[in-house]
């Protein structure tokens, strides 16, 4: 396969402008030094068991991640403009053999390094480019108790840094475990969260025990991982990119280590359905998942530097990508005349999607989703959503989607558009290819792809960009608080898009209705379900709602995003352009906040600004109203930004 883990490990620089080797021996006893502007392979020339350590620094000088052998054993750090973002840290890996790579008798056999600069146009995205650029070093080693050549690749690029790990030569091997540590200095909390609970900002070695008899069980938590430190500036945020044929990566509390977290390869699936693994089989060369850390010296500069993740990936396996086009959904109940009002609902509020949940081939938990139930003709509604340019998506537990290839081939044949795939239990080996197997067939028959559950990301994204969107996260439609989504654009949403859908006016919301508008533009998910739970007859009189052409209008993929302002667990603010027009969105926990944005990013000339704002507060927070103004801003303008507890903005600025 194009995305194969053993076909993403090149002997030199695949991309960039070919520069002068350079070759330099390893200094026994001292550093090995690589310049900023390096470009080429060097490689030493005998072994040695000397210490030696080198450090990758990002082009622009921001980040550094430094790998060391000291005494045989290998270990890794890094910095930001400076700053620790992570402390002398352990490297290794554990065979099932008993042999362990890099703890102890490891030498050096030859390095290499390179700086690399490249753009490149994703399908779609937070940005219409994206820039990779980065300095690799690379130290290819050897176990000398079993002769096991390895390498470990260290990059730093002005968004964060990343590691892998390669096993070389060719044949099989099996891992049992990864010995990766995270050291964090002093006073630093990590914002813990397992499966779909809330975030709990503790310090690294407090995180609870959590899990069951049949889950992975202790001191647990998921990807990605924010970490903010002493002085509040500096952030971080562990995620993983490339995972292919190999399990999922937790952190774990360390006992007798208060500061640091220790990587813990996932034996059984999030919820302990499945076949347990408690070791993984590769084919050798394999390069294991990037180890991402996204860096910013801003909270706002860590959700910009979130592309990181797809820069570690694959590129895009697809020849043709022109059918994939992520929007806006509407889930409908199951019926005919619902689908059919869905349809005319979607036309009239600038949708391009409807979505029959689960339930629409009956049982939720049935193995056969080939038929409809009887109250929904599904050939008549996907002929009449066709008709009107409007896309059908179905929903499928995974446990009726175990052939994929006969399934979606069907789905096809019938003019669906897209598949949500639910309860899709992730964790093992067996499920990260199951997962992948999913997404490469659902391209194969030109559908999207947006799963549920407890799935996390990993840049596949960018690989097969028909995977649009993923939960694994604690859902709004669960209604939680206004702190727990001013977490998010810091947190889960740094390692990739997430399907969070929008409650716009529910009784049930602990948030504004402008915070339910202004999710739209602060959070990254290029399929976007909006007015979860509701009906379109809800909508009939739209002077009740005067937040609906906020929704009409927005898009969910952009030209440029910039974000303007933001604190974990406060308050976030983001600006994104499609085309000439700029979306703001604005959103705050339960304090009551007043941001000064400067509008430096417009272009030349006037804008209309169309401002949906919070009145004023109601007895609960969604009986705030919205009010809606406008006003004509330039460039020069700072927008005085006021939003009520658990309240938000959301702005419209259209060049006049």
């Amino acid at each position: 396969m194009a995305d194969s883990a053993s076909q993403a490990i090149p002997e030199q620089p695949s991309a960039g402008a070919p520069g002068r080797l350079s070759r330099r021996g390893l200094l026994t006893g001292a550093a090995v030094t690589m310049g900023a502007a390096a470009l080429g392979a060097g490689a030493a020339g005998t072994a040695a068991a000397a210490d030696a350590s080198v450090t990758a620094t990002a082009p622009d000088g921001s980040n550094t991640i430094t790998m060391s052998l000291t005494s045989g054993a290998l270990s890794w750090s890094a910095k930001r403009r400076g700053v620790t973002v992570v402390d002398t840290s352990a490297l290794g890996l554990k065979l099932s053999n008993g042999t362990v790579l890099g703890a102890a008798g490891t030498v050096i056999t030859n390095y290499q390094h390179w700086t690399i600069d490249n753009t490149w146009t994703p399908v779609y995205g937070r940005n219409a480019t994206v820039r990779d650029h980065y300095q690799e070093m690379r130290w290819n080693l050897q176990d000398t108790a079993s002769l096991i050549n390895f390498s470990i690749q260290i990059r730093a690029y002005p968004t964060g840094v990343a590691f892998r790990y390669v096993l070389l030569g060719k044949g099989t091997a099996t891992i049992a475990d990864e010995l990766t540590t995270f050291a964090f200095p002093d006073s630093t909390l990590v914002y813990s969260a397992r499966d779909e609970e809330p975030y709990n900002p503790v310090a690294p070695g407090s995180i609870p025990s959590t899990g069951t008899s049949t889950t992975d069980t202790g001191p647990l938590t998921d990807l990605p991982l924010t970490a903010t430190y002493a002085g509040g500036s500096l952030i971080a945020c562990i995620c993983e990119s490339s995972r292919l044929n190999f399990p999922r990566l937790m952190l774990s509390s360390v006992s007798g280590q208060p500061g640091a977290l220790a990587a813990y390869l996932m034996e059984h699936t999030g919820r302990g359905s499945d076949r347990v693994q408690t070791t993984s089989t590769v084919t050798t060369p394999f390069a294991t998942p990037w180890r991402a850390v996204v860096t910013g010296s801003t909270h706002s500069e860590l959700v910009d530097n979130a592309e990181l993740v797809l820069n570690l990936a694959p590129a895009s396996t697809l020849a043709d990508t022109s059918w994939i086009k992520p929007g806006k959904v509407f889930r409908v109940q199951l019926t005919t005349a619902a689908g059919m009002a869905g349809v005319d609902f979607a036309v009239a509020r600038g949708l391009q999607f409807i979505e029959y949940d689960g339930g629409w081939y009956g049982d939720v938990r049935g193995t056969d989703a080939t038929k409809p139930i009887a109250e929904i003709d599904l050939p008549s509604v996907i002929s009449y959503a066709t008709s009107k340019g409007i896309g059908v998506i179905l929903y499928v537990d995974r446990v009726a989607a175990t052939n994929p290839d006969s399934l979606f081939s069907l789905y096809r044949s019938w003019g669906v558009k897209g598949v949500k795939l639910g309860f899709v239990n992730d964790g093992t080996q067996a499920m990260t290819n199951q997962i992948t197997n999913w997404v490469r067939t659902a391209a194969k028959y030109n559908l999207l792809m947006d799963m549920h559950d407890n799935v996390r990301p990993f840049g596949y994204e960018r690989t097969y960009p028909n995977w649009v969107n993923m939960e694994g996260v604690r859902g709004n439609e669960r209604f939680p608080t206004a702190s727990h989504n001013v977490t998010l654009p810091f947190a889960r949403n740094i390692g990739g898009p997430m399907d969070y859908t929008i409650c716009y006016g529910q009784s049930r919301d602990r948030t504004t209705n402008v915070h339910q508008m202004a999710m739209a533009a602060v959070f990254y998910q290029p399929l976007n379900f909006l007015y979860w739970y509701d009906s379109p007859s809800r909508y009939a009189n739209t002077s009740n709602w005067p937040g609906l052409p906020w929704f009409d209008a927005i898009p969910t993929t952009w030209d440029q995003s910039r974000t303007l302002a933001g604190s974990i667990g406060q308050y976030a603010a983001v600006a994104r352009r499609h085309g000439d027009t700029w979306y703001v969105g604005a959103m705050t926990n339960e304090m009551s906040r007043t941001l000064s944005l400067p509008l430096t990013f417009l272009g030349s000339g006037t804008y209309t600004a169309t401002v949906y704002a919070d009145g004023t507060p109601g007895t609960s927070p969604y009986q705030t109203p919205v009010v809606v103004s406008t006003r004509t801003v330039t460039s020069s303008t700072t927008l005085n930004v006021a939003m009520a507890p658990a309240g938000g903005q959301a702005i419209i600025l259209k060049p006049s």
